[in-house]
């Protein structure tokens, strides 16, 4: 029988939280595995009598503190199953502080912030399916919706459209909120000073305050020709959902950078008004956000819900909360460890701010010509791919090191410099091996501040990256909807085996995931008179030797073998850390053809 899970929200419609909850609980009832049961409540009595109705095996809330006031640690500490919250005004601050006093759990919403809290689950987005059935209309049209608080940046829209064109309508959809706005004050005096703004008379302002079904919201935003929304900065904000319903139809987006869009505010071409102009933006049209469309699905939400409600429960049944084979995200190991992680992986200090990937003008080494994008010429090309990164190779990928640095200048700044060498290898490699596929699929494992990762996006590459800081571990990964054997052209992961405790697991998941003719690229903490039980780094598990990376790895990875020829003798290592003297390894597979 499946378990039941109960869904708690409130009453009150004419709110943004209050839909959120409702598409949520739309999108986790396609589940298989548990069995979701929406209930709306203003009191606990109303709590009470659906627990004993259904006799849950978890309850999550939909909870904001005005929408559930009457929610507190005596009622939910009195339940014996798990309790998740929602978090919506999501920070990573919050993330790192979030305690077990109302919840057993939190879930974020946020696909920007990093997984430092045993206790607090992450899930990407959710994008409403609709299907577009209303054509693009015939005259420029400009629009925007949402509740009249602060900070919803109305004004601004008027002065942009105004300072590019002659001629467009601009509509506007502004209701009153439950919550923050119930007499419609803040609605209209945003609507009067927009109003007060029109000096063309080419330009048509049209002011509503219907509050919208989300149907009739989509219809809406399908009715422009640009959707637009520029908000103010808002730091220590949630992710606003506005964004989940204008990508869900197929009209050009354009936004502030605002703290409310940071997990779309890194979009190549920029859809930003700060970089680009509305008739830019309107001309590179929805290919920049398919991106989004593709992974925020109903599909994978629900499998974030199960995958979260299958940890907690099992988490409270006193079995271990997180299946990850890596030793620094193991129940037991405290955020600090996490950052002794990323110290050990080159890092002097490390920022917990979100993932920003901003576009900026880069010139190549000399400053006299831009990158080309995807076809910047190679820097250097290998000949040996499994080899020694040492003193000598540092010397070589020298004019790669340089470029990182200007691709990724904040990053690269908080590494230590002999590490550097493996990111340049990695990052050359995979243009290297890139050229060989058209638009081929890459998967980064491990890439949280990878700058090798990093770097290729800022030349239009398009990587998947995984990290359990970001999102998943590999293990979890293979389980995600539509992650299939055979479907990357080219994997890679950067100082991150030798932190893996079942490594032989990990190279084989590569395996499976590697499409016939694709590589695998490696990196690693390399010693060759390594010997079990020999002192380690704190963070690793081993060092690896020859025998390592010529036999034992490759064997477990099945219709894999060493691409080229290889060099791992090292007379003279020369990368020191925590006393130990070692230095790093390559190791580079391809997939045979015809298995």
């Amino acid at each position: 029988m499946e378990k039941k899970v109960l869904f708690i929200n409130h009453i009150e419609k004419q709110c943004g939280v209050h839909q959120f909850g409702e598409n949520v609980f739309a999108a986790i009832t396609l589940s298989e595995k548990f069995q979701f049961i929406y209930s709306e409540c203003s009191e606990y009595s109303h709590l009470l009598a659906a627990v004993q109705l259904h006799n849950p095996a978890a309850i999550i809330y939909n909870y904001y503190a005005s929408t559930l006031p009457w929610l507190n640690p005596g009622i939910t500490r009195r339940m014996k199953f798990p309790q998740l919250g929602i978090m919506h005004e999501v920070t990573q601050e919050r993330v790192n502080h979030a305690d077990k006093v109302l919840f057993d759990f939190h879930i974020a919403p946020d696909p920007t912030v990093l997984l430092t809290n045993p206790i607090v689950f992450k899930t990407g987005r959710l994008i409403p399916s609709h299907k577009t059935l209303i054509p693009p209309p015939p005259e420029l049209t400009i629009g925007s919706f949402g509740f009249g608080t602060k900070g919803k940046g109305y004004p601004h829209i008027i002065e942009a459209v105004q300072k590019e064109f002659d001629k467009a309508i601009i509509r506007l959809n502004i209701p009153f909120a439950t919550f923050g706005d119930a007499e419609g004050s803040g609605a209209k005096a945003y609507a009067e000073k927009c109003r007060e703004l029109i000096t063309k008379p080419g330009i048509s302002l049209q002011i509503t305050h219907d509050f919208l079904s989300q149907e009739e919201v989509l219809n809406f935003l399908d009715g422009n020709t640009l959707n637009t929304f520029f908000y103010e900065g808002n730091k220590n904000r949630g992710i606003s959902s506005v964004i989940d319903l204008a990508l869900a139809v197929d009209r050009p987006l354009a936004i502030t950078k605002s703290n409310m869009f940071r997990h779309i505010s890194h979009t190549e071409p920029s859809i930003c008004i700060e970089d680009n102009s509305l008739q830019h933006i309107i001309q590179q049209g929805i290919s920049p956000l398919e991106q989004y469309r593709k992974e925020w699905t109903t599909k994978n939400l629900c499998w974030d819900y199960e995958r979260i409600i299958s940890a907690g429960i099992q988490h409270y049944e006193s079995s271990p909360l997180f299946s990850s084979n890596i030793k620094y995200l193991l129940q037991k190991t405290p955020a600090r460890r996490l950052l002794k992680y990323l110290s050990r992986s080159g890092y002097r200090s490390v920022n917990r701010d979100k993932l920003m990937l901003a576009p900026e003008a880069v010139s190549i080494l000399t400053g006299k010509r831009s990158i080309l994008k995807k076809g910047l010429p190679l820097l250097f090309n290998e000949t040996v791919f499994n080899r020694i990164l040492d003193n000598r190779a540092r010397k070589e990928y020298n004019r790669v090191i340089d470029l990182l640095f200007q691709l990724c200048p904040n990053e690269m700044s908080r590494k230590i410099a002999e590490a550097n060498i493996q990111q340049a290898f990695v990052f050359e490699t995979v243009r290297n091996f890139a050229e060989k596929f058209q638009n081929p699929e890459i998967l980064s494992i491990g890439c949280y501040e990878d700058t090798a990762f990093l770097s290729l996006q800022k030349l239009g590459i398009a990587v998947d990256g995984i990290d359990p800081l970001l999102n998943y571990d590999l293990q979890t990964f293979l389980t995600k909807p539509g992650i299939s054997e055979n479907k990357f052209d080219i994997i890679f992961s950067t100082s991150v085996i030798e932190h893996v405790e079942d490594d032989v697991s990990f190279v084989a998941d590569m395996a499976r995931l590697l499409k016939p003719g694709g590589f695998v690229i490696l990196t690693c903490d390399y010693k060759e008179d390594y010997k079990s039980g020999d002192k380690i780094p704190n963070v690793d598990f081993r060092f690896y030797t020859k025998q390592d990376l010529r036999h034992r790895l490759p064997s477990k990875m099945p219709g894999c073998y060493i691409f080229g020829t290889s060099d791992w003798d090292c007379a003279e290592p020369d990368f020191w850390f925590e006393g130990l003297n070692y230095t790093f390894a390559t190791l580079v597979l391809q997939k045979k053809i015809n298995q």
